[in-house]
């Protein structure tokens, strides 16, 4: 019987010691997922203050007065702090990162310094620039590195584990060598379908909606407005159902659903209470493959949008993705780029379809502009350019503040060190008014 006994309470003790170690090996298991993704998501935030910190040095290194200095200068120490403090949340010896440390650290007190100068109204010398070129020129080297780290930690090909305080050597070395890797494609390039505006795209809402004239409307107006927006399209209205009606949006809007006869396809239409004007347009459908360049499909966006009564839109910037293009079109107003009078167009490259239409910006901005003589000279403007800024173009633009109103400048297209850039100079003071970096990504033309 003892024995017995002792034998059940030996098989219990086993049994309990297995099913502890089960548990306590499910609970490192679970630890070690939760630290991975924290680590991984730190490294992502490090690697995306890189990519801002990149471009704010590429900026810092053309702008003049001390007004844009210290907004670009502030912009890169306030980065840098921060990109600092993700790097210590990633899990390796102070060896393991050192240059990323010693560079960031740099940037942050360099700009910061400098940024005070600024601020007293102390213009930068030659000497300040040099150093901030060569900040920049690290700073592209490493984010291409970091970059590539990335890539090798989301495919697995580098894994958290090896890289611990006592197996650091491969990402040591990697960080530390800063040209190991040949150039990849920047990370900035992933925006989705009507997301990205372009340059100003911020700034589009407006209290007053200039653009939006004409009287309220009821449901059943607007539903008559659905039926006119198709009667000159290839598609033939089979049915139109009320979503209802959004008053807290921007532009408060009846929301539809439309089925045609001749196509599976539904698209969403939005009307705008006020003057009834079409506010968004969107048909949701895979594109499978690419047939026509963005050059064709550019052309289709603009017949389109003259088609619809938009009339004298340039096309800007654009974004691509799925075998769809997205463009963005501004006001063109006898040669001044109007920025705020915004529309963005979305085109299907296998067959050129128009799958969405947003007017946002346009409805807030559009109205006839008071003409004004400009008190400072393109050749006045030109001068106050950066020395290092090849211009590859210039012409006349109108762009939006913070405050809601609206510049007239001269605007400046150029490059310094294969960087392109576009500057505003306003046309009555002289003022440096923005900087832009232009981005051209394998998914379209972006600024900054």
């Amino acid at each position: 019987m003892k024995e017995k006994i002792l034998k059940a309470l030996i098989g219990i003790l086993i049994i309990s010691t297995i099913i502890t170690g089960y548990y306590a090996f499910r609970l490192r298991e679970r630890y070690t997922v939760l630290s991975n993704n924290n680590y991984t998501e730190a490294f992502s935030n490090l690697v995306n203050y890189m990519n801002t910190i990149e471009n704010y040095l590429a900026k810092s290194m053309i702008s003049r007065t001390p007004e844009q200095a210290t907004k670009t200068l502030t912009e890169i120490w306030k980065n840098s702090d921060l990109a600092i403090v993700y790097l210590s949340r990633i899990p390796l010896s102070e060896d393991g990162l050192s240059q990323t440390s010693k560079f960031l650290n740099q940037v942050s007190d360099y700009s910061y310094s400098l940024s005070r100068k600024s601020i007293s109204g102390e213009e930068l010398k030659d000497e300040d620039f040099n150093n901030l070129k060569d900040l920049y020129q690290y700073s592209v080297s490493l984010e291409q590195t970091l970059n590539q780290l990335s890539e090798e930690i989301y495919n697995g090909s580098i894994n958290w584990k090896d890289l611990n305080v006592n197996s650091n050597n491969k990402f040591a070395q990697a960080v530390d060598s800063i040209n190991v890797f040949s150039n990849i494609d920047d990370n900035l390039n992933e925006y989705e379908g009507l997301i990205y505006d372009g340059a100003y795209s911020d700034h589009i809402n407006k209290m007053e909606k200039l653009g939006l004239t004409g009287d309220d409307i009821d449901e059943e107006t607007a539903k008559g407005k659905v039926n006119e927006f198709f009667a000159d399209s290839e598609y033939s209205v089979k049915n139109i159902e009320n979503n209802g009606f959004i008053e807290n949006a921007d532009i408060p809007i009846y929301d539809f659903s439309v089925e045609f006869n001749n196509i599976k396809e539904k698209c969403s239409i939005s009307i705008s209470k006020k003057g009834g004007h079409v506010v968004e347009t969107s048909f949701d459908r895979n594109v499978e493959e690419e047939k026509i360049s963005e050059q064709e499909a550019n052309e289709i966006g603009k017949k389109y949008l003259d088609s619809k009564g938009f009339k004298n839109m340039k096309e800007t910037y654009f974004v691509k993705q799925g075998n769809i293009v997205t463009i963005n079109y501004a006001y063109n107003d006898n040669g001044v780029v109007v920025y705020p009078d915004l529309i963005k167009v979305k085109i299907a490259l296998d067959n050129g379809q128009i799958l969405g239409i947003e007017t946002n910006g346009y409805l807030n901005s559009h109205t006839d502009r008071k003409k004004s003589t400009p008190k400072v000279s393109l050749e006045e403007a030109r001068s106050k350019l950066n020395a290092e800024l090849e211009i590859i173009s210039e012409g006349m633009a109108i762009i939006p503040t913070e405050w809601k109103t609206e510049i007239l400048c001269y605007e400046f297209k150029g490059k310094v060190n294969d960087k392109e850039f576009l500057v505003y100079i306003n046309v009555d003071t002289g003022k440096e008014e923005d900087i832009l970096v232009i981005l051209d990504t394998p998914g379209g033309t972006l600024t900054v």
